[in-house]
């Protein structure tokens, strides 16, 4: 080992074998050398990568210069103080090794931090929404409005809705035509009626049979068709019925932007509302819509005061369902209701009217012997009686036909007690008659 006493300065001299650096220290007394300028001399050759020089407190003793030559033989005859051979090596490598790469993140664990994240909604396909049903289409358009435009779901919903009526607007115009001929052709067709309905009464299909022949070329001659009336709201229908169980699934699921996708006092679309005040809405455009577009003075005048009490209940009838409805599907029955009464307050205007080449609405009498002002209960019970009697009607008809087909089909009935041409039917009715004589 080294004294720690004395000091010494370690040179190491580098001999640069491929990576392996060997070194050799020489121990050199302070107290007898000066310090000389050895990195000027030694280093410049060595050029070394790297070099580890360590220093024990070295300084100079005198003011004199030691030579190269002088320092060389100094070092040869000089004492030596190691606690090694001057041999002894020292191995070591200089490897740059690089830092090692960072761990890479499972896929697994992206998508979960995806799914869980709250900037990143998972697509309808992947909560099990959207397809290719009636439903699941309505889903998957509202999706793509929600995300393409970036609006909130309440205005997404609003706007399908007014796609989907402005697509059915031309239906709505045909109708409207028939229905205002019907309207103003019913003065005459309600006594073709009446006259037909007396006809059923007193038994005489003939007649009644006739009436109706009539009343179907009346119609034909003035372009009348019932159905066409029904044709909107037979379409209608599915619409609703998609939309509505399509909101519901979303609701359900839900949909977690949906949560905070109302507005005011509705934020949240997917539970019922609070307030009530959605259903209590609904009700009223339901109410506004029936009163503006049937026009009850016209259907009292008609003799139809069965459809006025059916109308005016609907809403009363509405509130109670609706009221555990979420909100996102009151937000679109709301929206289609205020968008009907708009349409029908729009078509209620001459000029519109004129422009669709809709006729216009005449003032209706009316007919004596209509039943134009019968009550509630008369007016049932009427109707009652006449489908009573239609159905007795189409009874003996069926009977009929059944008799008919029956007796051209199948064997003879026997309507005689002998047979008529017998060679002996005439001794037999000879016998007969002189039996009868007898017994006078």
């Amino acid at each position: 080992m080294i004294s720690q006493s004395s000091r010494f300065i370690l040179l190491p001299l580098r001999k640069q074998l491929t990576c392996t650096v060997r070194a050799a220290a020489v121990v050199i007394p302070v107290k007898s050398y000066h310090a000389p300028a050895f990195p000027s001399v030694f280093f410049s050759q060595c050029r070394p990568s790297r070099l580890y020089i360590k220093v024990f407190n070295v300084k100079p003793c005198s003011q004199r210069q030691l030579s190269l030559s002088a320092y060389s033989r100094n070092v040869s005859n000089g004492p030596s103080l190691t606690s090694a051979p001057a041999a002894a090596t020292t191995t070591s490598e200089f490897v740059d090794i690089p830092a090692p790469p960072p761990v890479p993140t499972p896929m697994e664990t992206i998508s979960e931090a995806v799914a869980t994240s709250n900037l990143v909604e998972p697509t309808f396909a992947e909560i099990g929404l959207g397809g290719m049903s009636p439903s699941g289409l309505i889903q998957t358009c509202l999706e793509w409005i929600h995300i393409g435009l970036d609006i909130p779901w309440c205005a997404c919903i609003a706007l399908g809705v007014l796609t989907v009526r402005s697509l059915m607007f031309p239906l709505v115009v045909k109708a409207q035509r028939n229905a205002a001929k019907m309207t103003n052709n019913m003065p005459q067709l309600q006594v073709l009626q009446q006259k037909m309905t007396d006809a059923r009464q007193s038994g005489n299909a003939i007649q009644s049979a006739q009436m109706a022949y009539e009343i179907q070329q009346f119609m034909k001659e003035k372009g009348l068709n019932p159905f066409k009336n029904l044709m909107v709201p037979l379409i209608q229908a599915p619409v609703f019925m998609s939309f509505f169980f399509a909101l519901k699934g979303m609701a359900n699921t839900p949909v977690e932007s949906m949560k905070d996708g109302g507005l005011f006092w509705f934020t949240d679309l997917t539970i019922c509302d609070p307030y009530y005040i959605l259903p209590m809405l609904t009700s009223i455009t339901v109410w506004a819509t029936i009163e503006l577009g049937t026009d009850s003075a016209r259907l009292s005048a008609q003799g139809s005061p069965l459809l006025i009490y059916f109308f005016r209940a609907i809403p009363f009838i509405m509130f109670p369902i609706t009221m555990n409805f979420s909100g996102a599907i009151l937000c679109y029955w709301l929206t289609t209701n205020i968008i009907s009464l708009v349409q029908v307050g729009f078509l209620r205007i001459p000029k519109v009217r004129n422009y669709f080449e809709i006729d216009q609405l005449i003032t209706v009498t009316p007919v004596k012997g209509t039943g134009a002002k019968k009550g509630f209960m008369e007016s049932l019970r009427e109707a009652w009686t006449n489908q009573k009697i239609t159905s007795e009607l189409n009874e003996r008809q069926r009977l009929m036909d059944s008799n008919f087909k029956r007796a051209g089909t199948g064997p003879v009935q026997k309507t005689y007690s002998y047979n008529p041409t017998a060679p002996k039917a005439q001794q037999l009715v000879q016998q007969g008659f002189k039996q009868a004589k007898k017994a006078a």
